[in-house]
């Protein structure tokens, strides 16, 4: 699978405008590993779908956007404790903030996928930010269900070119949120994927 020039094509007149080498690498980057991650079309283009959401359509990895101040609600209370963060108000709220192609958050979250990856995320939260990295935690956070406990290899894996599979899929990155914004913008990358 890849993205022809009919597709980025298709990506410059609905979704970017004018598409920066930034962004197609970017592109590129997250097709190959949803090739290598065997997904079929409608999983990656869900998967750059997201990464387009995630990363405010810059296709790169980046940090969640805030100031120290705003991190704080993931230091203390059911929040942190949900993420795994310490219930001391001890910067571990803004240490763990969002990072990546598909934003991760908190220490759990670090925890988790550096043992997967077998890097140390909770010592250097920065490494979320490498592209390779990123892309992993991407590709195996979606098929696995680690983000929120549902996958695609838990029955929740889209099969029909249609907003209906898309809004459904979000469920395995962040509930609802936003369901129906990203689902229009997958079926757009399915589109250009499966585009001569």
């Amino acid at each position: 699978m890849k993205m022809t020039k009919g597709g980025f094509d298709i990506l410059r007149t609905t979704l970017f405008g004018k598409l920066t080498s930034t962004q197609v690498q970017g592109i590129e980057r997250l097709v190959l590993k949803a090739t290598q991650c065997s997904y079929d079309y409608p999983e990656a283009a869900y998967l750059l779908a997201t990464v387009y959401h995630e990363t405010d359509k810059q296709m790169q990895p980046i940090m969640e956007y805030g100031n120290q101040k705003y991190f704080s609600k993931y230091d203390t209370g059911a929040l942190a404790k949900r993420l795994g963060n310490t219930p001391e108000a001890d910067g571990d709220g803004y240490k763990y903030r969002g990072r990546g192609d598909i934003q991760i958050t908190g220490y759990d979250n670090y925890l988790r996928f550096g043992k997967l990856l077998g890097v140390d995320l909770v010592g250097n939260p920065d490494l979320a930010l490498d592209k390779d990295i990123s892309a992993d935690i991407a590709c195996l956070g979606m098929q696995r269900g680690l983000f929120t406990g549902v996958g695609f290899h838990k029955g929740r894996k889209v099969y029909k070119y249609d907003v209906a599979s898309y809004t459904k899929a979000r469920s395995i990155i962040n509930g609802t949120d936003k369901a129906s914004t990203i689902a229009g913008y997958a079926l757009i990358f399915e589109r250009a994927l499966r585009s001569l």
